[in-house]
Parts: structure tokens; sequence; C-alpha cells
């Protein structure tokens, strides 16, 4: 009698995975996870400075500068989807900046 091969492989393949700190995102995409002390501090989108938000994936000079000029403009970001407002900023950029970012209540703001 001939043993099932496959689910062992996928056991072994998510096994692998799980002690590499790798996970799928909803998306079916391999995301790397760490652990929270490992995490760099997020960057506070109303409070930043051009160079904390340059910090960013994906933001250089231009997008940071435009990031304060709407913040400025609109007193503040209430929420984070709110940086999809900002021109250069779609959804895709949006989403691997997700887990950088916040927007404090405005009472805890610095």
């Amino acid at each position: 009698m001939q043993r099932a091969f496959v689910p062992t492989a996928l056991c072994a393949g998510f096994l692998v995975m799980t002690l590499h700190g790798h996970a799928l995102a909803a998306t079916g995409v391999p995301v790397l996870q760490e652990a929270e002390s490992e995490r760099p501090e997020t960057v506070e989108l109303n409070t930043a400075t051009a160079a904390e938000l340059q910090t960013l994936p994906r933001v250089g000079e231009r997008t940071a500068q435009r990031i304060i000029e709407y913040r400025e403009e609109h007193g503040g970001f209430e929420r984070i989807e709110d940086l999809m407002n900002v021109r250069g900023i779609g959804e895709r950029t949006f989403l691997r900046l997700r887990p950088l970012i916040r927007v404090d209540a405005p009472e805890t703001r610095r």
C-alpha cells in the first residue's frame, strides 16, 4: 500500500515557512513576519518630519513633501487610509506602508 506523500510534503513546506518567519498574505504573496521586538517603530503621519517620512519604502523627497503639504492643507490625517489622497500614493504603495505608519489621536500627538 502506498502512503499519501502530497499532504506530508505540504505540511513540511508549511513548517519550513513557519520556522523561517514567512506566511502568505491575503493576496497569496509570501510576506516576512517579524517578531514585535524586531519591527521598526511606526511613523506617525501627522508629526513626522520629511526625513522621518523618507525612511519609509517608496517615499522619497517629493512624496514626503506632498505628505506634509497634504496634512497642512487638510489639518492632518484622520486615518491612515487618507494617505492614498496624496498624489503619488496609490493602493499598492499604501498597502506596503500600512504596517509602518500610524495616525495618533489628536491628544496623543507630540
